[in-house]
């Protein structure tokens, strides 16, 4: 018989209660605490501001990094309201705010018609997370102040300590994050600037300032402005700037219906990437997309097909154009507000309100219909694209296709080189894509044969970004991480998904993928060469397997850039930091560094334990927070615009940390 004290018991229930929550599962709230946790903080105090834009009543944001690590949020907005709570009478409208979950002004009352913050739980976590929070309202003529610390514990309650300057309303939250609960409280003061400018983008003439007051800051002590009169339209030119646009001028529609409402701004360009359709919902990126992605896509293809047979560019017997042929060098942005968003987590990466595809897809089918007829010259071009990119995808559907044939088996096609791992769970299975052949091969004595797999890659692959499938698929160091890691590439990439936007469902989930490793590693020398080719591979995963990107399978391992003698053993250092420290310990030492720039300067002892052994490892894992920057990024760094590339490494120069010569 089970002995009754070790049972589970009513007293064994834990409750948690106001924030404790928040605190003790603090990844439910802000995804995760790592950076991108911390700078969710930031997002949350600013999407605030920004709903008082949305609403009419804020027309400027300041966010600024405070030299002791916190950080505050300044807006114009109505502020915050002081009064008591209806609900809770013995607390101020603002104290319910900061200290209770699902409490705003955005859940059926007049405060809000239209919100990005629908859960309500967003400045109240920032309060949970903090070792101190401070609040000051300008409302009514006179500025109100209250404070918290340590996850929410009231230091200072709601007091009038003057007049608003200049009769000014609004509100200023300052917060500084706790140690105890983030991997890192520092601020990435370039992650923040890219949010901050999408935000302007989506919020037409409003003006976001951002400054970094730290000593060590890259952000730099003087405002950075951003503010756009064209709103959506500024951010197609801003993505496509370094891009080769078919024509002059940015599409632009918009369309509203029982206080929804939709924006779509577009422009395509000579580029061959069918991924530059970026969506979002009350301000929020909603990166899985949802039901208005769905609608644009549809519509878009109908609308096109239709002008193409209308004006004789398809005949009768002519097959459609596929989305993908018509999506090829778009670069689209579609803006959606409505009054009920259902978003799918805290996190809001998906729109689940299947009235707004039905919005934005007769929005499409009519204004994209006029604009087409309306331009004709700039239509002309867009159908000769999408034309092309038809050719050219059915003539890398024969390549492929010629490809798969050279196999008895279908599933027989694995590269020659690819030296396998035994075991079947996907999960602890790793694919590590290894530059040069010697590597490859202290990588193959070094591997662990159960769960590691080697792809050694001869040189340099392809830069995808600047040619079409067909020469893309003609290249056998790509055909060997394509049939490595065996769910195909480009549209059909198959990570698990198979509805219109690429996101798993409980219809099919990610156990359904055809992804063969858990993790795919970039192992590559910490040379310029390295870089480069970690970029190469970046590129592709990126635009031909963007899933894979998405899901956080991809991952670059960091092999040691030093190694030194202690007495008769040697010792690998990660970095320059990790040198100064060891210096710092023995001050002492007087033997050399050795700067090690090759993999194959390793044997296979030396490789496992610096680089491969999961115990001891450091892997850096690859992700995308903002996929409309990222899209920017890659075309920057990779596509054929030399002087965007130019002024892009002179703007980021000053954040390299290790400089081969």
């Amino acid at each position: 018989m089970t002995d009754i004290s070790e049972s589970y018991r009513a007293e064994d229930i834990t409750v948690l209660e106001g924030l404790d929550a928040v605190r003790t599962r603090p990844g439910m709230y802000i995804g995760s605490t790592s950076v991108t946790g911390l700078h969710h903080l930031v997002y949350e105090v600013v999407d605030n501001a920004v709903d008082e834009a949305m609403a009419g009543y804020c027309t400027s944001i300041e966010v600024t990094l405070l030299a002791d690590g916190g950080c505050e949020v300044r807006d114009n907005g109505r502020g915050i309201p002081v009064d008591p709570h209806p609900q809770h009478p013995d607390m101020s409208a603002v104290a319910v705010v900061l200290t209770l979950l699902h409490a705003g002004g955005k859940f059926g009352g007049n405060g809000y018609k239209v919100s990005g913050g629908l859960h309500g739980v967003g400045v109240s976590v920032v309060n949970a997370l903090s070792t101190r929070l401070e609040v000051e309202i300008d409302r009514g003529g006179s500025r109100h102040t209250m404070s918290f610390a340590n996850g929410g514990d009231m230091t200072e309650k709601l007091r009038v300590i003057g007049d608003s300057p200049e009769n000014r309303t609004g509100t200023t939250v300052r917060f500084w994050p706790d140690e105890s609960i983030f991997d890192d409280v520092r601020f990435r003061a370039q992650g923040l600037l890219e949010r901050l400018q999408m935000m302007a983008f989506l919020n037409r003439n409003l003006e976001i300032n951002f400054r970094d007051l730290r000593p060590d800051g890259t952000g730099g002590a003087d405002w950075t402005v951003y503010c756009y009169q064209d709103g959506i339209s500024d951010f197609v030119r801003e993505v496509n700037s370094s891009k080769d646009a078919l024509f002059d001028d940015v599409g632009f529609f918009s369309q509203q219906e029982d206080g929804d409402e939709v924006e779509v701004a577009f422009q395509w360009n000579t580029g061959y990437n069918t991924d530059g359709l970026h969506s979002f919902a009350n301000g929020i990126n909603t990166v899985e997309g949802g039901m208005h992605e769905e609608g644009f896509r549809k519509g878009l293809t109908r609308v096109v097909n239709d002008y193409c047979r209308a004006k004789g560019h398809l005949k009768e017997k002519d097959d459609n154009l596929a989305g993908e042929d018509i999506r090829e060098g778009l670069t689209a942005i579609v803006s959606v507000r409505l009054r009920e968003p259902q978003f799918e987590g805290q996190t809001k990466a998906k729109l689940g309100n299947a009235s707004m595809r039905s919005l934005v897809e007769r929005a499409t089918n009519e204004k994209l219909a006029e604009w087409l007829e309306e331009n004709p010259s700039d239509a002309r071009k867009i159908v000769t694209k999408c034309l092309q990119a038809q050719k050219a995808r059915l003539a890398a559907r024969q390549a492929r296709d010629a490809t798969r044939r050279k196999s008895a088996l279908d599933g027989a096609g694995l590269p020659g080189k690819l030296v396998d791992c035994t075991s079947t769970n996907r999960d602890e299975c790793e694919l590590f894509i290894v530059e040069g052949n010697s590597a490859g091969g202290s990588a193959k004595d070094a591997r662990d044969p159960k769960t590691m797999a080697i792809l050694p890659i001869r040189g340099k692959i392809l830069n995808v970004e600047r040619v079409q499938v067909d020469r893309m698929l003609r290249n056998a160091e790509i055909q060997a991480l394509v049939a490595a890691i065996g769910a195909g590439f480009g549209p059909e990439f198959d990570g698990g998904s198979e509805n219109g936007n690429g996101a798993t469902s409980q219809d099919n989930p990610p156990g359904d993928s055809k992804i063969r490793y858990g993790k795919v590693i970039l192992l590559a020398d910490a040379d310029v060469d390295g870089s480069h080719i970690r970029t190469l591979l970046l590129t592709f995963f990126y635009r031909q397997m963007h899933k894979l990107v998405e899901e956080g399978h991809v991952y670059i391992a960091q092999p040691p850039l030093y190694s030194t003698e202690v007495g008769r053993s040697k010792i690998y250092l990660k970095d320059d930091h990790a040198k100064e420290a060891f210096l710092a310990e023995n001050p002492k030492h007087s033997a050399e560094f050795q700067r090690l720039k090759g993999l194959g300067e390793m044997d296979a002892e030396e490789l496992w334990a610096t680089t491969m052994d999961p115990e001891r490892r450091t892997l850096l894992r690859v992700s995308v927070e903002q996929a409309a920057i990222a899209d920017g990024v890659f075309s920057r760094l990779m596509g054929e615009d030399v002087q965007a590339r130019k002024q892009f490494i002179q703007t980021n120069a000053k954040d390299v940390r290790f400089l081969d010569i």
